[in-house]
C-alpha cells in the first residue's frame, strides 16, 4: 500500500513536471482545446482569428511557429518564444483568440448555434473562479520540450497526421489550416519558421 502511494506521487510529480514551460527558450510542443470539445471552427471567419492571431505574434511578440495544426475543436503547435517566456506568448495568445472568437460569434448573423455556444462558453466560464462570464479555451496546455530532431520529427508527423486521423481527409497535406502545406512549399495560408535542424 505504501509502495504504491509513493509510485503513486512519483508518478504524479513527474507528470505535473513534464507539464511545464521550464526551459525559457526551449522548442515545445503544445495542444489546447476549446471546452467541452464543441466544434467550433466550422467556418472561415473563426480560422481567419487564429490565423491572424499567429500572424501578429511571429512579428510582435517573439514567435516562432515550426509546426501547426488548427483542428474543429483544438490546436497543435511546436514553438519558441524568442523573447524567453512561452507561457506568457501562450496565454496572451489564448486570451485574445477567445475574446475575438467570442465576439466573431456574437457577430455573426448567419451563426445558427450562437445562443447555444455562448451559453456553454458561459456556463464553462461560470464553473471557474477566475472567468469574468465566457470561458472559450480549455485551460491547459500540456507543453513538452523537445530536444531531439527524432522527438521533433515525432511529433510533427502526428500533428500532421491528426486530420487524416480524424477522416477529415485522405493525405495530410489536404487539410487547410496544416503546415503539412507549407512542408509542401504552401505557405499560402500561413508563414512558418524553419526549427533548422531536421529535414
Amino acid at each position: 500500500m505504501v509502495f504504491c502511494l509513493v509510485q503513486f506521487l512519483y508518478f504524479s510529480k513527474a507528470m505535473s513536471r513534464k507539464y511545464k514551460f521550464h526551459n525559457g527558450s526551449g522548442v515545445y510542443f503544445v495542444s489546447f482545446a476549446t471546452v467541452y470539445w464543441i466544434d467550433v471552427f466550422t467556418r472561415q471567419i473563426y480560422f481567419d482569428v487564429l490565423v491572424d492571431s499567429i500572424k501578429y505574434c511571429r512579428e510582435h511578440k517573439g514567435l516562432e511557429l515550426y509546426c501547426y495544426c488548427f483542428m474543429p475543436n483544438h490546436v497543435h503547435f511546436i514553438f519558441r518564444s524568442t523573447n524567453e517566456q512561452p507561457m506568457e506568448l501562450l496565454r496572451d495568445f489564448k486570451r485574445y483568440t477567445s475574446r475575438k472568437i467570442i465576439e466573431t460569434i456574437q457577430d455573426h448573423p448567419q451563426e445558427s448555434r450562437k445562443e447555444w455556444l455562448l451559453w456553454m462558453f458561459k456556463r464553462a466560464g461560470n464553473k471557474q473562479g477566475n472567468v469574468n462570464k465566457y470561458q472559450f479555451w480549455q485551460h491547459h496546455n500540456k507543453p513538452i520540450e523537445l530536444w531531439s530532431t527524432k522527438v521533433i520529427q515525432q511529433k510533427i508527423d502526428y500533428i500532421h497526421n491528426n486530420p487524416v486521423e480524424s477522416g477529415l481527409v485522405v493525405h495530410p497535406e489536404d487539410w487547410k489550416y496544416s503546415s503539412a502545406r507549407n512542408f509542401q512549399e504552401d505557405d499560402m495560408v500561413l508563414g512558418i519558421d524553419d526549427i533548422g535542424f531536421f529535414n
